[in-house]
């Protein structure tokens, strides 16, 4: 009846996996869950998340080889059994006691199902306060009657469920190797074939905050794969379409000075424990703008 799939990498996820078994006993319907390593370079974690074993139902695959995002999750599809897959990130954490209640009542009611996510109220990391400023503002419209109005363009992987047959008829695009974008994609298609999508009020909290070091060099290498992906996506993204709008003017030229002149301090200022959302936009863009030359 359903897959539950998490792909991870250096995270341990055993307590969501604990939490996920707990409420799939109680639905009393037939399950399966699969973690899957991608390359993780940590035996403290690959041990600790060994332990889902334990557990009735569960494996855990060690993919030695860090084949990114896309490959794993397609790996793990291919790896289940059953009709529903239910795709989880590993930094996830379950709030509510009805979150597979919720997922297994919406089967049938669209090819995909997508329950979106949350963050904790607060953070009391400074050194973390980029990703969670970001995430917060994004929060505040991450409701499913939101995300319903574009329902394609907001599509995440961070927690959804698809028929697997569908699923296995697309698969994420194997190029997106690093960060980034194989979610946006995978939206695309979907838009593209016409494939049915809900969205629900069914978050998960998402524990896994980078540091503000880590979630900038996230954020370039995603506007690196942004860049590698070309026509097939930049008129998907935010960032695509503001450099679009520039280069329409012949301000493509500017945006790239401007980075040059006034980037590394804008850096500076987002590596702080005091970041401005608005100096990242700038970043991002700018730094868009430097890949397209």
């Amino acid at each position: 009846m359903l897959s539950i799939l998490i792909p991870t990498r250096d995270y341990t996820c055993y307590q969501l996996v604990a939490d996920l078994h707990e409420q799939a006993e109680g639905l009393g319907i037939p399950y399966e869950i699969l973690v899957a390593e991608d390359g993780s370079r940590s035996q403290v974690n690959i041990i600790a998340n060994h332990k889902i074993t334990e557990l009735s139902h569960c494996r855990h695959l060690v993919n030695k080889e860090n084949i990114g995002p896309a490959n794993i999750r397609n790996m793990l599809a291919r790896e289940a059994i059953y009709g529903w897959i239910l795709f989880i990130d590993s930094d996830a954490k379950v709030e509510k006691a009805d979150f597979l209640s919720t997922y297994y009542n919406c089967i049938g009611k669209a090819d995909v199902v997508v329950g979106g996510l949350l963050h904790q109220q607060e953070n009391h990391d400074p050194h973390r306060s980029l990703r969670f400023k970001y995430e917060k503002q994004a929060d505040a419209h991450r409701s499913a009657a939101e995300r319903s109005q574009q329902p394609y363009d907001k599509f995440t992987t961070f927690n959804f469920m698809m028929r697997r047959s569908t699923f296995l008829c697309i698969l994420f695009d194997k190029n997106c190797r690093s960060y980034g974008y194989e979610d946006a994609l995978f939206g695309v298609e979907l838009k593209k074939r016409g494939i049915s999508i809900l969205h629900i009020d069914n978050p998960l909290i998402h524990m896994g905050l980078d540091t503000n070091e880590r979630f900038l060099e996230k954020s370039e290498q995603a506007l690196c794969t942004l860049n590698a992906l070309g026509g097939r996506m930049e008129q998907h993204s935010y960032v695509g379409k503001a450099y679009q709008r520039l280069c329409k003017y012949h301000l493509g030229g500017a945006i790239r000075g401007f980075h040059a002149l006034f980037g590394g301090l804008i850096k500076q200022n987002l590596l702080s424990t005091h970041p401005i959302l608005l100096f990242f936009s700038l970043y991002k863009l700018g730094y868009y703008a430097t890949l397209k030359r």
